[in-house]
């Protein structure tokens, strides 16, 4: 029997985040990050990236940590792919993208643009940089006439 080469999976894990993470559910439970329903939440944003989803294509991912009422410290998990090669999509997928993270950042619309995926990564870290631990919002979270989850951010509130 080969040994497989576990390495290039232990290259891909941050293993301080991990610990966080773990330690995260085992003081407050694992809960089914399924479970919240559409309605309007009290949000930070915990996490902001742009990442490959499970299909390989370019996703921004946003994890929104719910601050308080029946849900809190559940998550509300955004993950809206972009597929360049999909011509009828692709621009409708930036727009949405967009879209939210202007609803983030205070910005001017001109701020918040595509201009290839590499940038758009930057833009994307220097947004949450900008706004980790300086706003919390009012998130509603809802569901499409196609199954899929809809989300708004509805008030903008500055952390004092």
């Amino acid at each position: 029997m080969t040994a497989f080469n576990w390495d290039k999976f232990d290259k891909q894990v941050d293993l301080e985040a991990l610990a966080e993470d773990v330690k995260e559910v085992e003081e407050n439970g694992g809960g089914d990050f399924d479970s919240v329903p559409d309605g309007q939440y009290e949000v930070e944003v915990e996490k902001l990236e742009l990442k490959e989803s499970s299909k390989g294509d370019p996703m921004l991912t946003i994890w929104f940590k719910i601050i308080e009422g029946d849900y809190e410290n559940q998550r509300i998990f955004y993950n809206k792919v972009m597929q360049p090669q999909n011509d009828k999509a692709f621009g409708l997928q930036v727009h949405q993208n967009n879209e939210m993270l202007r609803a983030l950042w205070d910005c001017e619309k001109d701020d918040v643009k595509f201009t290839g995926f590499k940038d758009y990564a930057d833009l994307v870290l220097d947004i949450h940089e900008d706004i980790d631990g300086q706003f919390e919002y009012l998130l509603e979270k809802g569901t499409n006439n196609g199954g899929f989850d809809t989300f708004e951010i509805l008030e903008v509130f500055e952390v004092e």
